[in-house]
């Protein structure tokens, strides 16, 4: 009977030392839970949830130089954020200029056989850290491998061809002075012809997309850009 007593008591006593170890234990589990989802919350994409006003309008330093940019128009879920950026690239409702609504999700019975035509004005804004500007392209660059024939303006548009075996070959450069216009455009073939037009301010190069076939009414697209110029960055000097 002695035997079993002293035995319990030194079973008893031998959890103490177990139950005291345990707490320690279990407290820093609870700190480090704490800490994981602290990380975790901060860390977490706010743009997920967060919906953004029409107009609100996001401050993105590119090369320096600082934009203004409508949330939804970015193309990129990873560029939309304000703060310093080596790139952006964006998208606009064209006549409008609006920001796009978010996209729908397409099905095999909500797709559409025949070919969307593109409403939309491209713009990628990007640091040039001091490369060839655009009208020195315009001025120095291109002359080079343009064909030496002249084409009689159209309705105040000037093109002319790039030669074969050129970096440029199968476009065209357009150049219009009032209002002023310079634009590279592919030639339409399987796919649809598609130009871009550049331009330079501060420390970041801005080049415009959009489709050949608006050239007809081509003063209303250089008065896009220059609308999407004055809404992102404001007055030129």
């Amino acid at each position: 009977m002695t035997l079993l007593s002293s035995t319990a008591r030194r079973s008893r006593g031998s959890d103490k030392p177990r139950r005291g170890h345990l707490v320690p234990v279990l407290a820093s589990a609870l700190i480090a839970a704490i800490a994981v989802t602290l990380v975790a919350w901060l860390l977490w994409p706010t743009w997920a949830s967060k919906a953004f006003d029409n107009d609100e309008r996001l401050p993105v330093s590119i090369g320096e130089t600082l934009f203004n940019v409508p949330p939804h128009a970015f193309r990129m879920r990873v560029q939309r954020h304000s703060g310093p950026q080596e790139r952006i690239d964006l998208n606009f409702v064209y006549p409008s200029l609006a920001a796009p609504e978010a996209p729908k999700r397409v099905s095999a019975e909500t797709i559409e056989v025949t070919p969307q035509p593109i409403e939309r004005i491209f713009l990628s804004i990007a640091a040039h850290h001091d490369s060839v500007a655009p009208n020195s392209l315009v001025h120095t660059i291109y002359p080079r491998y343009l064909d030496e024939s002249r084409t009689q303006p159209q309705d105040g548009l000037l093109m002319r061809a790039f030669r074969d075996r050129t970096p440029y070959a199968g476009e065209d450069l357009f150049v219009a002075e009032a209002p002023a216009l310079v634009a590279r455009c592919t030639r339409e073939a399987m796919t649809p012809g598609m130009c871009l037009s550049e331009r330079r301010i501060g420390g970041a190069d801005l080049t415009f997309r959009f489709p050949r076939q608006w050239l007809a009414e081509w003063r209303d697209v250089a008065g896009a850009m220059e609308r999407l110029v004055l809404q992102l960055h404001g007055p030129q000097n």
